[in-house]
Formats: C-alpha cells, sequence, structure tokens
C-alpha cells in the first residue's frame, strides 16, 4: 500500500511539473481556465540567453491559450439546449490539439395540480382524458437532464479547417428516473461535413425559448439522428445552406394488414437560412424534410412505401437587446419525428378508415411563438404558446386518437453567478382527441443549475 502512495505522490508530481497553468485576463469568472501541457524545456536554454528564452516560451503558451478559447468558443452552438462555455480547456504548446471537458449539474423540481401529466415534462401527448384520484396532484424532482461533455478540436497541417470531435450524454437512456446514461451526441466534423449523431438537420436550435421543461414547446422538433450532413455560410456569413442524410425513424399505425419492415432510404432535410444584426444574431430559416417510408402489405405479399414531406419557417429575431422573439412554424404529411409531441405516436401513417386495406400518410401541422425579455445582463422573464394539431383524413382512424395539442409556459431565470443559476416556471398543457374529449394539465417547475 505504501509502495502504491509513492508511486501516485511520484505521478502527481511529475504531471504537476509537466503541465503549466495560464490564465487570461478576464471580464468574468466564467472564463476557461487553460492547461498547456507536454511544454519541453530546450537543451540549449542554459548556453541562450535564460530571461530571452523564458520570455519567448511564455509568449507561445499565452499565444497558444487565446486560440485554444477561441477555437472552442467557435465551437459553441449558442442555444438554449445546448451545453455553455467548458471551464477547463487542455491543448498543446501550438495548439495543434486541445480538448475540453465540461456539463452541468440540474436539479428540476415540480407540482403538478388540476390534473397531472405521467412525465416528468410537460407533454400534452401525455396529459390523460379521464381525472382520477391517481392524476389530480403530482410531485416531483428529476436530475437526469445533468450532462457532462468532451470536445477535441485539433488542427491537421492538411486540412484548411480543424477537426472537432464531440461527445455529450445525459441520464436519461433508460426507463423513466432509472438515470441510466444516454449518449446524446456523437460526431466528428470538419470542412463543413458532420458525420455521427447530432440533433436532426431539420431542428433551428436557436429558434427554442429556455424553458426549465426539457420537452419544451410540442410544435418544435428537438430530436437526435445518425446523420450525414453538409452546412456552408456564403455572402459574408449572412446566409447559411444545410442537407443531411438521416437514419429515418417511423412510427406508424399498422392495423391488420400492413407490418413494419427495415427502412431503406435516409431522410433528406435540408436548409436555408438569412442572417442579421449585430453579430449575425437574429436569422430566418426556410427547412424541407423529404421521407420515403418502407411497409408491408400483407395481403398482397409484398413491400410498399409511402412518401412524408414536411416544410418548416423558423427564427430567432432581436427587435431590441432586451426584447428576443423565438418562433417556428411546420406542417407536413408522416413526419411525426420532426414534432416533439408526435414522436413515437404511431401517426405518420394509419390505416385508411374508408378502406382498412389501404395505408395513408396523415397530414399535421404545429406553431410556436415566445417572447424573452432581458432584462438585466443576469436575468430574464419568457413566455409563450404552442400548438400542434392532426387533420383528420378521410375520416379518423380511432375515436380516441389524437387530434391536437396546446401548450403554454412562463418563466424567469436569475444567474446567481456566471455558472449558478435558479429559475421558476409555470406550465400549462392540454390534449383533445378526435372524438372532441379533452383535458388540461397544470404544472410549476423549479430549478438549480450549476455549469462546470
Amino acid at each position: 500500500m505504501r509502495k502504491f502512495l509513492l508511486l501516485c505522490f511520484v505521478a502527481g508530481a511529475a504531471l504537476t511539473t509537466s503541465a503549466q497553468r495560464r490564465i487570461l485576463e478576464r471580464k468574468d469568472k466564467s472564463e476557461p481556465t487553460v492547461y498547456i501541457i507536454s511544454v519541453k524545456e530546450s537543451d540549449t536554454i542554459w548556453s541562450n540567453n535564460p530571461a530571452a528564452i523564458h520570455h519567448q516560451m511564455t509568449a507561445s503558451n499565452n499565444q497558444a491559450v487565446k486560440a485554444a478559447v477561441a477555437d472552442h468558443r467557435g465551437a459553441l452552438r449558442p442555444s438554449a439546449r445546448e451545453v455553455e462555455e467548458p471551464s477547463v480547456i487542455f491543448a498543446n504548446r501550438n495548439n495543434s490539439f486541445s480538448f475540453a471537458i465540461g456539463g452541468f449539474v440540474a436539479l428540476r423540481a415540480s407540482y403538478s395540480f388540476d390534473d397531472a401529466v405521467d412525465n416528468i415534462d410537460m407533454v400534452p401527448y401525455d396529459i390523460p382524458l379521464a381525472t382520477s384520484f391517481a392524476n389530480k396532484q403530482a410531485l416531483g424532482m428529476d436530475a437526469t437532464t445533468s450532462r457532462v461533455y468532451m470536445r477535441a478540436i485539433a488542427h491537421p497541417s492538411r486540412l484548411r479547417s480543424p477537426v472537432v470531435v464531440y461527445f455529450d450524454a445525459d441520464f436519461r437512456g433508460g426507463s423513466q428516473g432509472s438515470y441510466t446514461p444516454r449518449l446524446r451526441s456523437g460526431y466528428v466534423s470538419f470542412m463543413g461535413f458532420t458525420m455521427g449523431r447530432d440533433v436532426t438537420t431539420f431542428c433551428d436550435l436557436k429558434a427554442s425559448p429556455t424553458t426549465i421543461d426539457f420537452q419544451g414547446p410540442n410544435a418544435y422538433n428537438f430530436n437526435f439522428a445518425t446523420l450525414l450532413r453538409y452546412e456552408m455560410t456564403f455572402l459574408n456569413n449572412y446566409m447559411k445552406f444545410g442537407v443531411a442524410a438521416e437514419m429515418p425513424k417511423v412510427s406508424g399505425t399498422y392495423g391488420q394488414s400492413f407490418m413494419p419492415v427495415p427502412q431503406r432510404v435516409p431522410d433528406f432535410p435540408a436548409y436555408i437560412q438569412v442572417m442579421w444584426g449585430k453579430n449575425h444574431r437574429s436569422h430566418f430559416r426556410a427547412s424541407g424534410v423529404l421521407r420515403n417510408m418502407y411497409l408491408y402489405n400483407d395481403a398482397r405479399k409484398t413491400t410498399t412505401d409511402l412518401l412524408g414531406w414536411g416544410v418548416q419557417a423558423s427564427g430567432n429575431i432581436y427587435i431590441i437587446d432586451m426584447l428576443q422573439l423565438f418562433m417556428n412554424g411546420v406542417y407536413g404529411q408522416g413526419i411525426t419525428p420532426y414534432i416533439q409531441d408526435l414522436t413515437g405516436a404511431g401517426l405518420d401513417f394509419t390505416p385508411n378508415p374508408a378502406d382498412p386495406q389501404r395505408i395513408q400518410t396523415m397530414p399535421m401541422w404545429g406553431w410556436q411563438a415566445a417572447a424573452q425579455f432581458n432584462i438585466m445582463p443576469n436575468l430574464f422573464v419568457s413566455g409563450g404558446y404552442s400548438m400542434v394539431q392532426v387533420e383528420r383524413k378521410n375520416g379518423a382512424y380511432a375515436d380516441n386518437e389524437y387530434c391536437c395539442g396546446q401548450y403554454a409556459f412562463g418563466n424567469v431565470f436569475y444567474s446567481i453567478t456566471p455558472r449558478l443559476k435558479v429559475a421558476a416556471e409555470y406550465l400549462w398543457g392540454k390534449r383533445k382527441d378526435m372524438n372532441g374529449d379533452s383535458n388540461h394539465a397544470n404544472r410549476i417547475n423549479l430549478l438549480v443549475k450549476y455549469n462546470f
């Protein structure tokens, strides 16, 4: 045991000696701390001017520190659903390689009343249609949205752009409340290409308001996909274009005559975006997606396919510095993976009510709008409304089939320090079925969140 402790002490001393810490001048306490690693002294340091060589090394290290911070700040995707700046960055002496680790711990407490949703998030689709003793009120506490991430950035000499490798995980991988780790994103990107698992290209990350509720507005589309994507900016960064091939996720109602089969064609989302204003922070985006969904016709003993498609308009607009608007509107047929309230609902397609031997895609649409008032640099309030609807097509397949969901919120966020936030929120949701039955739910959320 003594030998093991001695070995740990020697290893720690060696690492401390070989790593030099550099801290930039900073405006607030959230500035990342950068560690320069693998710094080697020159063999000829004593045959030259020691002071000059020390000054040169210090200048080189400081330059690497600034470059590493700029790299990782440039790799951030500012939005309500993405991670913030890391606390610690490690870089080599010339910043040809660096990596950052970070994340946050988030504790949400909730109290549901006047009917409760059997879900840790406010999902209108899951609102019960009948009030009972079991769903009148509910207390909840949840830390599954806590997250850890790692980002590595390399500057290969043969490429004109950096290579970014990113992984992040939360604790929503198993059943509700199990705290099973889940890989959210895992991708490599360079020269405009992204390969791996990331947020779907159909999602406009900056169009979502900040909510304590993890699900957020039910017409939004924050979902993950395994993808190959290409993006580029042009016209002096005032325009941006993206297109991708993504692994499809089909959720349909097959009935008696149809059966699921493995999919054969990826989804193809694409977008065009225009940006303006200070630091190009305002934008408007037009998106579209094409799907080719395969299923087996058991009556005819053959495989058939259905065309799904969707269009979306979205944006994030600063009216003034204190007022920020968020919005998106989506319409399509057979696009449940791209509307949060309908994901996994079995409504990409249903049997035709007029002829159960035939299958049909379901028309659906949704929209959300929200405003954020930035009262102080560390204090803002926001509120918004969202709605999703599935249209009848040749009548309704079932009377208790989902027809419409509504979602409204109001909240206040306060940053005690640059890394410690507290917030309070009120949520209201409503579900309505094809037969006209409906019910609503209410919830109050509290949040404590610390970024590291």
